[in-house]
């Protein structure tokens, strides 16, 4: 079983919320869970059609996000981002222009440089994405779709054909660098450019 604790120290999703899910389990349901957290934004948020938006937030144009969302405090943006699925950016999150983030949790501080996709992740505290780099979702060259998760040398059946990645803390994703459905990356890691993470 995988701790999600272990990984990521402040999940702006409170234990209440996630339980004991898995990380697929938690981006399954996500848009669920942020259409429950919209209503009890506080002040300091503009809801409009499912998307709360702290008013601290930059948002440039061209972007689009698409509900459910809920885009954290002092967070970023940049022009033809596309954000759907179910998103939520914490605090202080980067976002450059032309990324796909879709059902995805990105906690305080991290910044997803421009041209990236992330895809039903979860991303840890002050990770950093360089230019192009690429979590992907879904095993399009196989008949079994079916994602499993390599996790203290076990393999793990996650039930699902969609997952990305659980990117803890501190970790840092080199340009052009590909994730494959179902990574684990403990906190601290580091993703060399152009590097390839692959699972089963």
């Amino acid at each position: 079983m995988i701790i999600l604790s272990d990984f990521i120290q402040h999940l702006p999703l409170s234990p209440a919320i996630v339980g004991d899910l898995q990380p697929w389990e938690i981006t399954g349901n996500l848009s669920e869970f942020i259409l429950k957290l919209i209503p009890n934004s506080d002040s300091q948020y503009t809801i409009n059609d499912g998307v709360a938006v702290h008013h601290t937030a930059i948002i440039e144009s061209g972007a689009v996000i698409k509900a459910p969302a809920i885009i954290g405090e002092n967070c970023f943006v940049g022009s033809y981002a596309y954000l759907q699925g179910g998103v939520f950016l914490g605090e202080s999150v980067r976002v450059g222009p032309g990324c796909e983030i879709k059902a995805s949790i990105i906690c305080q501080g991290s910044t997803i440089a421009h041209f990236n996709f992330i895809g039903d992740s979860i991303i840890g505290n002050h990770v950093n994405f360089e230019a192009g780099s690429i979590i992907a979702n879904h095993y399009n060259e196989r008949a079994n779709k079916r994602i499993f998760v390599i996790f203290n040398s076990k393999i793990i059946d996650s039930g699902v054909e969609k997952f990305g990645a659980l990117v803890g803390d501190n970790s840092r994703i080199g340009a052009n660098a590909v994730l494959s459905p179902g990574t684990i990356l403990q906190p601290g890691s580091i993703v060399k450019r152009l590097g390839l993470v692959e699972q089963t």
